[in-house]
């Protein structure tokens, strides 16, 4: 049996998009996309969020779900003397705020968020694109390589609520390299 470490992190941004905001020559400018920073989402099991564009998308199953911590932002912004950003210009669909996101790479977690839980498996890392550079600042796209947060399937699916929230990890994480030295030191479950 594996123990199980509870992090108190804030959901701070829930990004739902039907469409593609992202493509073709950045010179060209971004698609006009309707989206929406939910106040809650619906997440299926093995489809994705509900209403986004990767949701049922056979391609996307396994990562149709983008976690992104903010703190790797602010940290970005500060490297790069820009900002502050606006989030949701990465196209993420989760940021959180409180927690590192790349030592659960591989593993099964839980989000628990007013009064739900969501299940997710972090399958591998969501790269930057060359986007950033004309969405964020000259340099951005290369600042966020390795650090562009998780790329998650979902495992058992609920509602994911915008606020305080509880992520559950099969692995210990550092909250201080999350950049936030607000957040609580992890504590085991029995």
């Amino acid at each position: 049996m594996t123990a199980d470490y509870r992090y108190d992190v804030e959901v701070l941004h829930l990004l739902v998009s039907p469409a593609h905001a992202y493509f073709g020559r950045a010179r060209e400018g971004a698609a006009e996309v309707p989206t929406t920073d939910a106040d809650h989402a619906e997440l299926v099991t093995g489809k994705g969020i509900v209403g986004d564009r990767f949701f049922g998308k056979a391609a996307h199953m396994d990562a149709a779900v983008t976690l992104f911590a903010v703190e790797a932002l602010e940290s970005i912004a500060a490297e790069l003397g820009a900002g502050p950003f606006d989030p949701l210009l990465t196209r993420r669909n989760v940021v959180l705020r409180g927690v590192e996101l790349s030592p659960l790479l591989g593993h099964e977690f839980t989000l628990e968020s007013g009064g739900d839980t969501v299940r997710l498996k972090a399958g591998r890392p969501a790269h930057p694109c060359a986007w950033m550079d004309e969405m964020l600042a000259p340099g951005a796209h290369k600042a966020m390589r390795g650090r562009g947060g998780v790329r998650c399937q979902v495992i058992a699916g609920g509602l994911l609520h915008r606020g305080p929230a509880v992520l559950v990890s099969p692995v210990p994480l550092d909250p201080t390299k999350a950049g936030d030295a607000n957040v609580l030191r992890p504590s085991r479950l029995p």
